[in-house]
């Protein structure tokens, strides 16, 4: 067995619709943070007691959730109001808002710059408001708002390339945006699986990993966009993370709900753990390695323990 269970973290019960999003933790603190989406909240959990601490309210929506450690801040989009939050961390009080394009979702974070991309899902009904907006954070203002060419997924930066990868549902691909470069793409990764959808980097060997609706895992050269391994799935993945020390990679499959374990040195899965149906979410602590599902059924957090070796 790889992922070991540890226990469970009451959250909240459901007011809505929409269960859980994204989450992410925050290293020095040791808090997590989770979307609950379905409670225009975001959930604030003690990873070190494994309790709920409180939860953050008037987040209309909201989807995407980043941590930056090494700017001590917390970032969410927020789907419902078009806008994307930003506050120090452990001091949502002193949050601000900054108005971005239709529906923001993935999030992604230069802290060398200060600069946030949020990736704008738009409206089918509002012909090019599929986009992606740059914000500079430290003066929390809007910079621009770019054009892309399908709606996007989840995304984030290479600190050692200091590019943005963002991930396009149709047509099937990955655009890079050189930071240095904010105001344009400047190429694009074909990926050739349906639905490219939960995105994670190797930055040591250069390898993006992309989880696709298509129930497959690509691994891809970020710089070539060469195809090094074709993958399947349980089922269609949402969130994946990659775990640096133990080089495993986790991908969320919210139908029939597991985890999908890969050994990334063999790029082969080794385990599928049993989470719940509809748990399409995760997040990993880097420091503990423990591994959080987010079961919308229950409406709680389970958590595992990564087996060195497993």
């Amino acid at each position: 067995m790889t992922l070991r269970p540890a226990g469970f973290i009451d959250l909240p019960a459901h007011r809505g619709k929409g269960g859980f999003d994204h989450a992410a933790v925050h290293a020095a603190s040791g808090r997590l943070y989770v979307a609950h989406t379905a409670n225009d909240a975001l959930d604030v959990v003690d990873t070190k007691a494994n309790r709920l601490l409180r939860s953050i309210p008037d987040l209309k929506g909201v989807a995407g959730v980043l941590v930056s450690d090494e700017r001590d801040l917390v970032f969410t989009s927020n789907r419902d109001e078009d806008t994307v939050s930003i506050f120090p961390e452990g001091e949502e009080a002193a949050a601000s808002k900054v108005k971005v394009g239709v529906h923001p979702n993935g999030l992604a974070f230069a802290p060398h710059r200060g600069l946030l991309l949020a990736a704008n899902i738009g409206d089918s009904s509002a012909p090019g408001s599929t986009t992606i907006s740059f914000v500079n954070v430290p003066a929390r203002t809007l910079l621009a708002t770019l054009p892309i060419p399908g709606r996007p997924r989840w995304c984030l930066v290479d600190q050692k390339t200091r590019a943005f990868y963002v991930a396009i549902r149709d047509p099937p691909q990955i655009v890079v945006i050189d930071a240095p470069r904010a105001d344009r793409i400047a190429r694009a990764l074909p990926v050739p699986a349906a639905g490219p959808h939960g995105l994670d980097l190797d930055p040591v060997r250069g390898r993006l990993f992309c989880a696709c609706d298509a129930a497959r895992l690509v691994v891809l050269n970020r710089t070539t966009g060469q195809v090094l391994a074709d993958r399947p799935l349980s089922g269609p993945p949402d969130v994946v993370f990659y775990n640096p020390i133990l080089q495993h990679l986790y991908v969320a499959v919210g139908d029939p709900g597991v985890i999908d374990v890969f050994d990334t040195m063999r790029l082969e899965r080794i385990e599928t753990c049993p989470t719940e149906k509809g748990a399409h979410t995760i997040a990993l602590d880097a420091t503990t390695g423990r591994v959080y599902a987010f079961l919308p059924e229950s409406h709680r957090a389970a958590v595992f323990e990564d087996a060195p070796g497993g």
